[in-house]
């Protein structure tokens, strides 16, 4: 391990910039503690992308590498909100029907009132922000576990989608702005513009926090793992640029298929805003005080309701995102919109990422990357023309694995005394 010299006020001294070397046995060290981060969930992702390629080669196609974005959004989106709730060890059951009745408030302001689709877009994710407080105060303030109340939520919910369309009438979307979400594409320009700006943007982001550090006399990464890093990024989104600008259309003289989803930078906007809120401001720290130990975090002067409620708010908030990408994509809202396996597969993304059941610990990238797990698991068995049961049986294995591993690299940080 580097020793870390800390840097006196009035003195020149800066904490030595650790070796290469030295970083990677740090790695190893908190990895033998039980800090496995993202490890998990990108071994998981990298395995299962090479064993459907390898049995389906179909599976890297451009047209269905596009198809398991769109496929698994509406589902990454809800996980992200939940993430939040995960965050202080509560669980919200009804996300997933929740993005239902916001769908089908959209639908109803677009359609059936006639109103623009900004007009629509508001209201759906007002009708989120509402049932979030609903929620959180009876959690937060009347003291009801959040089990119950979402789980009694998951059941009403139901209910008010059914009552908004008269027992079961399916609302068609004809609004081309919130359809194209899920079925317009980027023009490659465009895409590559977007890529080149996310990696310079990271660039910055990642040298100016090691100047910072190294400012005030922290330890720091090594400049090389630093580029190593931004590296990475670059070599994971240049490929897939490349794929999403592929022709995937059956016939381009009739229309062209041709770029990247518009959903994609859509979900990479949440992820760094999201990011931003948990990794760099007051919210976010006290958001994780209070998931950590919530009568700590009341004893330091933090207001514990008010987190615990806006926490619920975010979830719900989001969970309409997810309803009007889930609209988007079908171009309608019928009963089933939010309901089925969505909030089974939301939670199961939030936890294979690698967000904690048990509170405290999490980040936005968990939610994306478990997220793409899900996808890749029901597009590959898709592909592999296997049945619905062998598809939920293979995902509730997954989850019970990646619950299995948080359980136990806590355990093992218990253990260890790492943090």
């Amino acid at each position: 391990m580097t020793a870390t010299v800390v840097k006196r006020e009035g003195s020149s001294d800066v904490a030595p910039e650790p070796s290469v070397g030295s970083h990677v046995r740090d790695y190893l060290a908190r990895l033998r503690d039980g800090d496995l981060r993202l490890l998990p969930a990108v071994t998981a992702l990298v395995v299962l992308c090479l064993a459907f390629a390898i049995v389906r080669p179909v599976f890297f196609s451009a047209a269905n590498f596009a198809n398991l974005f769109t496929q698994g959004a509406a589902v990454t989106v809800i996980a992200m909100g939940l993430v939040f709730v995960l965050l202080l060890g509560e669980i919200d059951l009804s996300a997933g029907v929740a993005s239902g009745v916001c769908a089908t408030v959209l639908a109803k302001v677009v359609s059936d009132l006639g109103h623009p689709w900004y007009v629509a877009v508001l209201a759906a994710v007002a009708t989120g922000v509402l049932i979030g407080l609903t929620l959180g105060f009876l959690v937060a303030k009347v003291g009801i576990p959040s089990f119950v109340v979402t789980l009694a939520g998951f059941l009403a919910f139901q209910g008010v989608v059914l009552l908004l369309m008269r027992e079961g009438t399916n609302i068609a979307i004809n609004d081309e702005v919130i359809i194209a979400i899920e079925n317009r594409w980027v023009p490659p320009p465009i895409g590559w513009l977007l890529a080149g700006v996310a990696v310079a943007g990271y660039a910055v982001t990642q040298l100016l926090r090691h100047r910072d550090r190294t400012a005030r006399g922290l330890v720091t990464e090594p400049v090389a793992v630093v580029a190593g890093r931004v590296a990475a990024l670059a070599l994971l989104l240049g490929p897939a640029v490349y794929v999403f600008n592929q022709e995937r259309s059956i016939n381009p003289l009739i229309s062209s298929n041709k770029g990247m989803p518009i959903v994609v930078p859509l979900i990479a906007v949440l992820l760094v805003f999201w990011t931003f809120v948990l990794d760099r401001t007051a919210y976010g720290r006290h958001l994780l005080a209070v998931g950590g130990n919530r009568e700590a975090a009341r004893r330091a002067g933090i207001n514990v309701d008010r987190i615990r409620i806006s926490a619920f708010v975010v979830c719900s908030a989001m969970a309409a995102v997810g309803g009007i990408i889930a609209a988007s994509r079908d171009r309608s809202v019928d009963p089933n919109t939010g309901g089925s396996n969505v909030l089974l597969y939301a939670v199961g993304a939030a936890v294979i990422g690698g967000t904690s059941l048990f509170g405290g610990k999490g980040r936005m990238i968990n939610a994306v990357l478990g997220g793409a797990v899900v996808a890749v698991i029901i597009n590959g068995m898709g592909l592999l023309d296997l049945s619905s049961g062998l598809k939920y049986l293979f995902t509730g294995l997954v989850l019970m694995l990646a619950a299995g591993v948080d359980a136990l690299s806590r355990r093992r940080s218990a253990t260890t005394g790492a943090h």
